[in-house]
């Protein structure tokens, strides 16, 4: 079978074939249809994220994956099932995170991420993973499973977010997405439901694709050039949830001040190293005068897939055809990894899902 790989040595990706994976007992052997390309992939990619398996000189690419179950082999699941699988995997036998359906919540060193850390992901043509691992998709949302990885991620970083509030009434109106990339975007649509008013900052200028989307679900655009996160209360209004997804360290810090009295801010964003000066004393102020929150939130457990497929299937179609700019096939599989102004989404399709 066909697999796209990244090399230890090498900068690009690269098409090789691999032997088609055997499923053992208790997993099931799915055929891919599309999987996602998204920034962690770039970074895999360049060498500074992630590890390959062990043994290995490479690593099989992929984490945001939607499939047909080929080979059902004595699982739940029945052949033609639409899946989309979770990322994280014990690295070797369990431990008490995944016994606890608590993967996400492992530190470093107690999982596998495939695609990612430790194990090979699923952009082949084909692979197994154990039935605890799959989540059903409803065929109708099939050629959009892939965003049920990223939409996944919001699920639980949005649940930390009001447990975090659960101590007494939040009643959230307005919320701030920093970032208009492809999550960010995927996000703000996803709060529609739960908020009145939405805002999102970038860095762009009109004309842009992701501003044009901004607006078209009812949204405020947010020129990070013009308005700082921290100026934010001022030119609109203080925000009641702050979605950090840039990972421009400097913007954590301007979260707590952009927040309403009570509010929460979540932090997703990886940034490097990075030191800079900060008002600590103010900061500390802000949080304790006015019950201000931050919580960080990596990675997401299986009721965050299932939340997940729920969002997806409730979002218009119109916004997800915007949203993927691109669906590209083996024979020009470069072009999912390309990054220009005009791409937000794109994904390799390894089989239509008509054609399955």
């Amino acid at each position: 079978m066909k697999a796209i790989v990244t090399y230890e040595d090498d900068d690009e990706p690269v098409v090789i074939e691999k032997p088609r994976p055997v499923p053992a007992d208790g997993e099931a052997l799915v055929r891919t249809l599309r999987v996602g390309v998204d920034g962690t992939d770039h970074e895999v990619i360049a060498g500074g994220h992630g590890e390959t398996p062990d043994g290995d000189d490479h690593m099989v690419l992929g984490h945001e994956a939607v499939g047909v179950v080929a080979d059902a082999n004595d699982t739940p699941f029945e052949e033609g099932d639409v899946v989309v699988p979770t990322v994280r995997r014990p690295p070797n036998g369990a431990n008490e995170y995944f016994a606890r359906g608590e993967p996400d919540m492992a530190p470093d060193g107690r999982y596998h991420e495939r695609g990612i850390v430790g194990a090979h992901g699923f952009m082949a043509e084909y692979f197994t993973s154990p039935a605890e691992f799959l989540v059903e998709v409803p065929p109708e949302i099939a050629e959009w499973g892939f965003l049920v990885e990223p939409a996944s991620i919001t699920e639980k970083a949005i649940e930390h977010a009001y447990a975090s509030r659960s101590a007494f009434h939040w009643g959230p109106e307005s919320a701030l997405v920093l970032g208009n990339g492809s999550l960010g975007l995927l996000t703000l649509a996803m709060l529609d439901d739960g908020f009145d008013r939405r805002y999102c900052l970038g860095r762009r200028e009109r004309p842009d694709p992701t501003i044009d989307l901004i607006e078209s679900i009812g949204a405020t655009y947010v020129d990070s050039n013009e308005t700082a996160v921290d100026e934010v209360p001022d030119a609109h209004e203080p925000m009641d949830f702050v979605y950090e997804a840039t990972g421009y360290a400097p913007h954590a810090f301007e979260t707590i001040e952009a927040l309403a009295p009570n509010g929460v801010g979540a932090l997703l964003g990886v940034p490097g190293d990075w030191s800079f000066e900060v008002d600590g004393g103010r900061l500390h102020r802000e949080f304790v005068l006015h019950n201000k929150a931050l919580v960080g939130s990596v990675n997401s457990g299986y009721e965050h897939f299932e939340a997940a497929v729920d969002s997806i299937a409730a979002l218009e179609e119109s916004f997800l055809e915007d949203l993927v700019t691109g669906i590209h096939g083996l024979d020009e599989f470069e072009a999912a990894f390309a990054d220009d102004d005009t791409t937000i989404k794109t994904a390799v399709e390894f089989v239509a899902y008509e054609e399955r």
